[in-house]
C-alpha cells in the first residue's frame, strides 16, 4: 500500500496501487490496466483526475518521484516534467484517457449549445475546463499534467468554501420559506406555528455535551464507544493506527470526519423532526476544518502520524470546553437574509416580467392567427362566390 505525493492534491483520494514491473530494455505488449475505484473528490473532472493519478502511480520512476516531492514542487510544476520519463505503455494509456475526457467535454459543449439554441460563448466555456490542454486533443503531455495539478489544487482549496456557501443558501431558503408560510396564516395559526418552531429549536439545542473535535475527551470517547476499549488505556499511536482505515500512515479528510460521528449523534437524529441532516453534514465539515487547522501543520490536507502525535502533546489537546454547534453560531446575519430575500424578489420579478412578455407574445400570436383565419375564411368565401358565379354562367350558356 503506497501513499504518494500527488494524492495531496485530492481531498479524499488515497489510492492503493501495486507496482507493475516494467522491463525498459524492450517493449512488451500493452496490458489492459483497470484502475481501482477510489473516493469521489467532488470535482467535475473527478474521474479523469483519479485515473491519471492511478496510472502515474503504477510507473515505478514516477512513483518514486511522487514519494520524494513536496507540495511546493507539485504546485510549481516541477513534478509534471517527470512525465517525460514515464514508460510509453502508461503514456499511451494517458493519451487514451485524455481523448476520452476531450470527447466528454465536447458532448457537454454540444449539449449546452443545443439547450441555449446556439448562444454559447465557446471561449468562456473552455475556461471552465482548464484542467487539460485543448490545443492538443490527442496526446497527454507535460502541459496536461501541469494544468491538471494546478486546476485540482486550486479547485480543491476552494471546495470547502463552496460547500459553506451552498449551505448558507440552503439555510436562508429554509428560513425564507418559513417566513412566507407565516405571512399566509391568520394570527392564531401564526402564533401556534411560531410557538412550535421555538419548541423544536429548544428541543434541538438540548443535547449532551459535545466534546471539542480532536481533544483528548473526544478521542477517548471514540476509543470507548466505537472501539470498545478502556479510556484509561488510551494510547494515541494505537488510536491512529486503528483509525487509519487504509493503512497509508495518514488521516485523510474522510477518515478524520468518521471520528466525529459519535459527537454528531448527540445532536442529530434522523428520526427527530427538529434535527436537519444537512446541518449535521455542515457540522461535520466544520469539525474537520477545525482539526485540520490545528493539526495539519504542513497544510497538505492530510494528517500524518507525527502531526497527530505532536497535537496530543499540546495544551489544547486537554481542552474541556464544549464545542459550539451551528445553533450557537448562525451562518448568516439578518442583513444577509434581507439581501437574499431581495435577491429572490428580484428573481421573481424578472420571471414575472418574462412571463408577462411571453404572455403578450402569445396573445399577439393568437391575434395574428385569428386574423389569418379570418382572411382565410374571407378568401374561401370569395372563392366560393366566384365558383358559384362561374357555375351560373356555364349553366346559362348551356341553356
Amino acid at each position: 500500500m503506497a501513499h504518494c505525493g500527488l494524492v495531496l492534491l485530492s481531498l479524499w483520494l488515497c489510492v492503493q496501487s501495486v507496482p507493475i514491473g516494467v522491463d525498459n530494455t524492450k517493449d512488451k505488449p500493452q496490458e489492459e490496466l483497470e484502475p481501482p475505484q477510489s473516493a469521489d473528490t467532488g470535482l467535475h473532472y473527478d474521474r479523469y483526475l483519479r485515473e491519471v493519478i492511478e496510472f502515474l502511480e503504477k510507473d515505478p520512476h514516477f512513483k518514486e518521484k511522487l514519494k520524494n516531492a513536496n507540495m511546493d514542487d507539485i504546485k510549481q510544476g516541477k513534478l509534471a516534467k517527470e512525465l517525460d520519463f514515464v514508460h510509453h505503455n502508461f503514456r499511451t494509456k494517458l493519451d487514451e484517457l485524455k481523448r476520452e475526457e476531450m470527447s466528454r467535454l465536447r458532448m457537454l459543449i454540444r449539449a449546452k449549445h443545443d439547450i441555449q439554441e446556439g448562444n454559447v460563448d465557446h471561449q468562456a466555456l473552455l475556461k471552465q475546463f482548464e484542467h487539460l490542454n485543448h490545443g492538443n486533443p490527442d496526446t497527454f503531455e507535460v502541459e496536461d499534467l501541469d494544468r491538471l495539478i494546478k486546476s485540482a489544487t486550486n479547485d480543491l482549496e476552494n471546495y470547502d468554501k463552496g460547500r459553506h456557501d451552498e449551505f448558507k443558501r440552503y439555510e436562508m431558503m429554509k428560513e425564507h420559506e418559513r417566513r412566507e408560510r407565516l405571512k399566509n396564516m391568520n394570527e392564531e395559526d401564526r402564533k401556534r406555528e411560531e410557538l412550535q418552531y421555538e419548541e423544536l429549536r429548544k428541543k434541538h439545542a438540548k443535547h449532551p455535551k459535545v466534546n471539542h473535535p480532536g481533544s483528548e475527551d473526544q478521542l477517548k470517547e471514540v476509543w470507548k464507544e466505537a472501539d470498545g476499549l478502556d479510556p484509561e488505556d488510551f494510547d494515541p499511536k494505537t488510536f491512529f493506527k486503528m483509525h487509519d482505515s487504509n493503512g497509508d500512515g495518514f488521516f485523510d479528510e474522510n477518515e478524520l470526519e468518521a471520528l466525529f460521528t459519535k459527537e454528531l449523534e448527540k445532536v442529530y437524529n434522523p428520526d427527530n423532526e427538529e434535527d436537519d441532516m444537512v446541518e449535521m453534514e455542515e457540522e461535520r465539515l466544520r469539525m474537520r476544518e477545525h482539526v485540520m487547522n490545528e493539526v495539519d501543520t504542513n497544510k497538505d490536507r492530510l494528517v500524518s502520524m507525527s502531526e497527530f502525535l505532536a497535537a496530543t502533546k499540546k495544551e489544547d489537546f486537554l481542552q474541556k470546553d464544549e464545542w459550539e454547534t451551528l445553533d450557537q453560531n448562525p451562518v448568516y446575519t439578518e442583513e444577509e437574509m434581507r439581501e437574499y430575500e431581495q435577491h429572490l424578489a428580484n428573481e421573481a420579478n424578472d420571471i414575472n416580467m418574462k412571463s408577462a412578455e411571453l404572455q403578450k407574445q402569445r396573445e399577439q400570436l393568437e391575434r395574428q392567427q385569428e386574423e389569418l383565419n379570418a382572411q382565410k375564411l374571407e378568401l374561401q368565401q370569395v372563392d366560393s362566390k366566384k365558383q358559384q358565379q362561374l357555375f351560373y354562367r356555364t349553366a346559362m350558356i348551356d341553356v
